[in-house]
């Protein structure tokens, strides 16, 4: 069995100290402010870079995905160790990171033919797919074999959600992302969408008069999604997603801790550039997914 090595593209909003405990590569995404300069995520430019520039000038972003050659480049080396790859992609649905990355298999199954090459798409974005992640890096160290993770991934995958608030629609609107969430769009002050990321999809809920209403509201998304499909939450990986509302974030923890009734281990995800860019400023999320050992 050869060992393998776990990539994901930035979008999962993983962060780096749980990328250095799991020895997991991250494929950046890139922003622009000008159609002209572009960034790379987590490395050309920081989050609080990228919202100070949200939140201070009339601009909207656009990113780009990371190119098959960026995938190629991470890739090839890992290959030249004599081992395989396992690659976590945002869903295809929101990116052609995914098919970029398959297209870079297929071009280094051709020229390595000894090499196994796994892409997955999560059907997932930001944290969401970063616990996801988690997932395959557990199966990793308890000793999965590549095709045995694969497989699992692909069971649990589905069970992946995020619930989560926005303080405006105008981002996801402008980031062309709206789709069925555009029945939230009312015209009322104060209005806060409440949104559901659930198979690649972004499904309304409802809106909530008030922020302080709207993050309670986030924990009632939770609790609905549990009581409806007979779940435990036990059997389920929790983190929390943030944009700029730390505060705000930490708050709707504390609820879902008292929820679960454990406390939460990750440190907070922060959205990060590629997924900011469709949420804006103030996004705050509750993601989850079925633990790789729990029976699906």
């Amino acid at each position: 069995m050869l060992d393998y090595h776990i990539f994901s593209d930035s979008s999962c909003d993983t962060p780096e100290e749980l990328l250095n405990m799991h020895n997991i590569t991250l494929i950046p995404y890139y922003v622009t402010f000008d159609q002209e300069n572009y960034y790379k995520e987590n490395i050309e430019i920081t989050n609080r870079k990228f919202y100070d520039t949200l939140m201070n000038e009339t601009v909207f972003p656009k990113t780009s995905l990371p190119s098959v050659q960026d995938y190629i480049n991470q890739f090839e080396p890992v290959i030249l160790t004599n081992k395989d790859i396992l690659c976590l992609c945002l869903t295809q649905k929101f990116s052609g990171s995914y098919q970029a990355a398959v297209n870079a298999k297929l071009i280094l199954e051709e020229k390595y033919p000894d090499a196994k090459i796994s892409i997955i798409d999560s059907i997932q974005a930001t944290a969401g797919q970063g616990i996801l992640l988690m997932q395959a890096a557990y199966m990793k160290k308890a000793g999965y074999t590549l095709e045995d993770t694969v497989k699992r991934m692909n069971e649990i995958k589905p069970t992946a959600r995020i619930m989560f608030t926005v303080d405006t629609l105008e981002y996801l609107a402008k980031g062309g992302r709206i789709g069925k969430v555009a029945s939230l769009a009312g015209t009322m002050l104060n209005l806060k969408p409440m949104i559901q990321l659930k198979d690649a999809e972004l499904i309304p809920y409802s809106n909530v008069r008030g922020r302080k209403k709207a993050l309670q509201k986030i924990l009632d998304m939770t609790k609905e999604y549990f009581t409806e499909n007979g779940e435990k939450y036990e059997d389920y990986d929790f983190c929390m997603a943030n944009a700029t509302t730390l505060e705000d974030t930490l708050f709707v923890q504390s609820l879902l801790e008292e929820l679960i009734g454990r406390k939460l281990t990750y440190p907070v995800f922060q959205i990060g550039v590629t997924v900011g860019t469709n949420t804006g400023p103030g996004a705050v999320g509750v993601c989850f997914s079925k633990k790789y050992n729990a029976k699906v």
